[in-house]
């Protein structure tokens, strides 16, 4: 805990002693390492959300404007998780809606999505992408996701 929180910046980092925000941390809450409304995850989940968002969705590291790189779709999912737990319904089914909105014709994502490109990018199918939302589907649909990280 006290290796992965960096108090100057006020949010978990990517790895012990770094700076920088990853969007993967959003999976401790879901993971169970800690609960979504604990103040320090509360902080960490903001701050992906705040730099680590675009246009409603979520890029893993610092965005990178390379070709091929966009958002990654497992992240959106994860994100709408923690809203969820945290108990911000509408705004973790609206991410959810978001996510459904970027399936291909035949309801295929893949791990990527560029937003000012509108388009899907890297592997696909991608099975994380389609998994996460599945879980989010669940976590949307009833009492498989518990506040409080229990």
């Amino acid at each position: 805990m006290a290796q992965a929180w960096n108090s100057a910046r006020g949010h978990f980092v990517h790895r012990f002693g770094g700076d920088q925000l990853d969007a993967s941390l959003l999976l401790l809450p879901l993971v169970g390492f800690l609960p979504a409304d604990d103040p320090r995850m509360s902080a960490t989940i903001d701050a992906i959300e705040r730099q680590l968002g675009d246009d409603g969705l979520v890029w893993r590291g610092a965005r990178d404007s390379a070709a091929g790189a966009g958002a990654f779709i497992p992240c959106s999912c994860w994100l709408a998780d923690c809203r969820a737990l945290q108990g911000r319904r509408d705004d973790a089914t609206a991410l959810f809606k978001q996510v459904l909105s970027l399936r291909n014709d035949v309801g295929l994502l893949s791990e990527m999505y560029h937003p000012g490109e509108r388009r899907l990018l890297g592997n696909f199918p991608q099975a994380l992408s389609h998994l996460a939302l599945v879980n989010t589907a669940l976590g949307l649909s009833g009492p498989v996701l518990q506040r409080g990280g229990g």
